[in-house]
């Protein structure tokens, strides 16, 4: 079953233009939320994360440093971090490539949105092969599964391999799996509760 729902989404959308697909949506995209949960070897991360065009983000933790609220303004290129959730006044600004902010897998605070990520994406298939291998259900969402595979040792920030679980309708991720050179998982990212055009303001991303 599974092939045949892959011969049919290659005649609908060949696999080279699902990732260009998915841009084109982002693209067309205001703001969303989505609750992210990344894991990998060394680490477990939870936030509820929001976006609004052309660079606002705003992160909320809840694991770790539960309470913890980041912000970031493209137009100042600055992160207001309030660390700690009862001490409400407490807050630093600091640069975005600041290592005290940056992922356990080194994410920058200013590339850590839906388009950075298919950007990269887009990048490994300029010199790889892109296979769409059928579908997938992901939490209550039907999810088109795409992998995308470097070509000989090519890789993109250090990923030779990226699997994108992607909303059949909205063609957006709901689950990205990033492997490197020799296969191994780096790591995954689940996103739930994927909310588009939400209607938050400006003043949603200051501290």
């Amino acid at each position: 079953m599974a092939f045949i729902i892959a011969i049919i989404l290659a005649a609908v959308i060949p696999s080279q233009d699902i990732i260009q697909a998915s841009i084109e949506n982002f693209n067309n995209i205001e703001s969303y939320s989505v609750t992210l949960r990344s894991r990998s070897d060394d680490s477990n991360e939870e936030m509820r994360y929001y976006y609004k065009k052309p660079g606002f983000m705003r992160m909320e933790f809840i694991k770790p440093y539960k309470g913890a609220v980041l912000v970031y303004n493209q137009s100042k290129n600055e992160v207001r971090l309030r660390p700690f959730g009862f001490f409400k006044f407490f807050i630093l600004t600091l640069s975005p490539d600041n290592s005290l902010i940056k992922s356990s897998k080194g994410h920058r605070v200013d590339e850590s949105d839906i388009g950075a990520l298919l950007k990269a994406v887009k990048k490994l298939q300029s010199n790889g092969k892109t296979d769409v291998s059928g579908e997938e259900k992901v939490g209550d969402k039907t999810a088109v599964v795409v992998s995308i595979k470097g070509e000989k040792d090519f890789t993109v920030n250090g990923i030779h391999r990226y699997i994108l679980w992607l909303e059949k309708n909205m063609i957006l991720p709901l689950k990205v799996s990033a492997y490197d050179i020799q296969g191994a998982l780096i790591e995954e990212v689940m996103m739930d509760d994927l909310q588009i055009n939400i209607g938050i303001t400006e003043d949603f991303f200051d501290l």
